[in-house]
């Protein structure tokens, strides 16, 4: 089945769900130039994930997506906290901090029951999903209101259990990508493959529709995975300077900057890979540090630090998102943007 017929778009195109530096707005106007506009939903409470749904429902001029986690919750580890907490002492006196105000807690939810039954009253047109699947009752709930549902797959595997499991399109996540890799199956990163290796595999191995992401940011990515057999593609740092997005002034200065050529993956601001431009901390402390507490906890300790070097306008400890191909990051909107990656005018 085509893409577009699966998910009602015109276009094969996807706009990656990217929390922290979007809403409804960016989504809206993808939505517009025939694109699947994307809500990242992972770090929303029940009533601004309500209030995003409502937006999308009565504005949006097309389908649509929600995008959620599907994250296991990290047993507690007292002594790997504390030692993550000592490791960041020189930083918050630094700046004027007292490690001993952390806040507990770790800002990303599963997706849940809870979750469900606020979706309920919306049945958004397609809901998408990373790292796995929601439990199969869940699951279940969401496709029988006729609801698309798109996973994250960054090996072979990952694509045959997601399709095994109901996946309705697999996203073929290569190793270029911005943001958290999608990876479930194994914490391994030497099992990571860049996307056009891992996309005629993917293709090769499964039946459902396969959406390419990573390092496609223009027109010749676009094409050059379709002629791998992707079914669509998926694109988030292209979006990033676009002025409906969210982002912050200092993360548009470094994708601008010398630094953007630098991405790398690193965990130290969430407790998972995630591929970002470098700057001090990941630098100093990683980029992969195994003093990093599990997914999502790392993040509870680091996000003071953000909060007060950006008041003095620095983004050293900022996660400033990134795929490794971002020179298709431009300062025009998301529909010109489109207009551009499929050659005509929207």
């Amino acid at each position: 089945m085509p893409l577009q017929t699966l998910l009602g778009t015109r276009l094969p195109i996807i706009q990656a769900p990217m929390a922290g530096v979007q809403d409804s707005r960016l989504a809206l106007a993808v939505c517009r130039a025939g694109a699947l506009g994307s809500i990242p939903a992972a770090m929303l409470g029940p009533e601004a994930l309500r209030r995003e749904l409502q937006i999308m429902t009565e504005q949006s001029a097309g389908p649509w997506n929600v995008n959620f986690f599907c994250h296991g919750a990290p047993a507690a580890d007292p002594a790997r906290e504390s030692h993550w907490r000592a490791t960041l002492a020189p930083y918050y006196a630094e700046l004027g901090l007292d490690v001993a105000d952390i806040a507990a807690g770790g800002g990303r939810r599963p997706f849940d029951a809870a979750t469900l039954e606020i979706l309920r009253e919306f049945r958004p047109p397609v809901v998408s999903f990373h790292f796995g699947l929601p439990a199969p009752e869940l699951l279940a709930e969401l496709k029988s209101w006729g609801t698309r549902v798109l996973s994250t797959a960054t090996t072979v595997a990952e694509a045959v259990w997601l399709e095994s499991h109901g996946a309705d399109a697999v996203i073929a996540q290569g190793l270029e990508a911005g943001g958290h890799r999608g990876m479930f199956l194994s914490d391994d990163i030497t099992t990571q493959m860049g996307t056009l290796a891992l996309l005629p595999q993917v293709v090769a191995a499964v039946r459902v529709p396969v959406i390419a992401a990573g390092g496609i940011a223009d027109a010749a990515g676009i094409s050059a995975a379709m002629a791998l057999g992707a079914a669509g593609v998926q694109l988030g740092t292209a979006f990033l300077l676009c002025p409906e997005a969210t982002t912050t002034e200092l993360h548009r200065a470094a994708l601008v900057s010398e630094s953007a050529t630098h991405t790398a993956l690193t965990n130290v601001f969430s407790g998972r890979p995630a591929r970002g431009i470098v700057n001090r901390v990941i630098r100093e402390l990683g980029p992969m540090s195994p003093l990093a507490p599990a997914f999502p906890l790392a993040g509870t300790a680091m996000a003071p630090l953000r909060k007060a070097a950006e008041a003095r306008g620095s983004s050293d400890f900022s996660p400033l998102w990134s795929g490794q191909n971002n020179a298709g990051c431009q300062p025009i909107s998301a529909e010109l943007l489109i207009g551009r990656l499929v050659g005509v005018s929207v």
